[in-house]
C-alpha cells in the first residue's frame, strides 16, 4: 500500500468527514465544524496518510496540552499548540474502511511520535475504548486506568506513550 503524509488544508474536510463517520459513532465522531477548526489551528499536530492521488485514506489529530490525561472539553474548543513540551494528545485516529489491515493507522501513530520527540513533548495521551487497548499496546501504548472522560457516554480507557 502507497501512502505518504501531510499536514491537512481546509479542502481536505469533505475527506476527513467521512473518514471520521466511519470510525466512530454519531455520537463520538467530531463535528464538521470541530475538525475545521482543528485543521486551522492545530494542523502541525494533524497528519494525515494520503494515498497516490493525494486523497485522504486516514489522520491523527489532537491538541497538545499539559496534563497526562486528555479530558471532555479537548472534544469541544481547539486552542493553539505550544511549540515545545507538553502530552500530545490523539482525538480522534481513523483510517478509511478500504485502507485498513495495510498498518496505516500504526504509521500514523509512528509519525506523530516522531514529531512529537522533535519538538519534546513528554508522550502522547488517548482514551479508547476496551476492544481497542490491544492495538495501541502492540504499538506501545500503556493503559493507565479507566478515564474520567464521560465522551458519548462511553467507559473510555486512558493510555499513554512516554516519549
Amino acid at each position: 500500500m502507497n501512502f505518504s503524509f501531510r499536514q491537512p488544508r481546509m479542502q481536505d474536510l469533505e475527506h476527513i468527514m467521512e473518514i471520521e463517520r466511519s470510525g466512530f459513532s454519531p455520537a463520538e465522531a467530531a463535528s464538521k465544524e470541530a475538525m475545521a477548526e482543528r485543521i486551522q489551528v492545530i494542523s502541525d499536530s494533524f497528519l494525515l496518510a494520503v494515498n497516490a492521488e493525494d486523497q485522504p485514506v486516514g489522520y491523527v489529530v489532537g491538541p497538545v496540552i499539559p496534563e497526562r490525561y486528555l479530558y471532555d472539553e479537548l472534544f469541544e474548543k481547539t486552542v493553539p499548540n505550544p511549540p515545545t513540551n507538553g502530552y500530545q494528545t490523539i482525538l480522534s485516529l481513523a483510517v478509511a474502511p478500504d485502507y485498513q489491515k495495510f498498518g496505516i493507522a500504526s504509521a500514523l501513530l509512528n509519525e506523530l511520535a516522531q514529531h512529537s520527540r522533535k519538538v519534546k513533548r513528554s508522550g502522547i495521551t488517548l482514551t479508547c475504548l476496551k476492544d481497542l487497548i490491544p492495538f495501541y499496546e502492540k504499538n506501545g501504548y500503556h493503559v493507565e486506568g479507566v478515564s474520567k472522560s464521560q465522551h458519548a457516554g462511553e467507559i473510555w480507557y486512558d493510555l499513554v506513550l512516554d516519549l
